[in-house]
This record gives structure tokens, sequence and C-alpha cells, in this order.
């Protein structure tokens, strides 16, 4: 999906100036505010912004400041599915 915004032009130059450009900066911000609010997931950012890797993209987070808490339910949550998954 293609989508048209209008900025600024003194901000739209500071955006220009970061690796990628206007276009990057844009769509990493929405990437990281969309996965802040929970609406997509490591998987979709990564997609979203053609990451290489989940490392990539967990590094893409931490750098970004945009990690999830981490619960002692979501690590019991991850050991089941990796047991399940080693059984299969």
């Amino acid at each position: 999906m293609n989508v048209a915004i209008e900025i600024p032009d003194d901000i739209g130059r500071v955006l220009a100036a970061q690796a990628g450009g206007v276009s990057r900066a844009v769509l990493e911000a929405v990437a990281i505010e969309a996965y802040r609010s929970g609406a997509i997931t490591t998987a979709q950012v990564q997609q979203m912004l053609g990451l290489r890797s989940r490392w990539e993209t967990e590094s893409f987070l931490r750098r970004a400041e945009a990690l999830h808490d981490y619960t002692m339910d979501d690590l019991e949550k991850d050991i089941a599915a990796i047991r399940n998954a080693a059984r299969q």
C-alpha cells in the first residue's frame, strides 16, 4: 500500500539526511509505533522493513526502545512451544 503525507520542508530535509531518506524514516516510525501499540508483531515489523532476521529486528526495536515487557508467563509459553516443536 502506498500512502502520501505532507511534512514541512525543513523536517523533510532532516529526514532526508538520515540513512534511507524520508520514506524509510517514516516507514520505520510507523513500524515502531504499530509495534509499541500491539497492532503488529515482531515478525510483521521484520516483513514491513525488509529486515533479514529476527535478531536484526530485535536490534532495531531495541535501538528504538520499543521492546515489550517479557513476563515469566511469556517465557513458559515459549519454552512449551519449543518443546512441542522439538517433538514433531
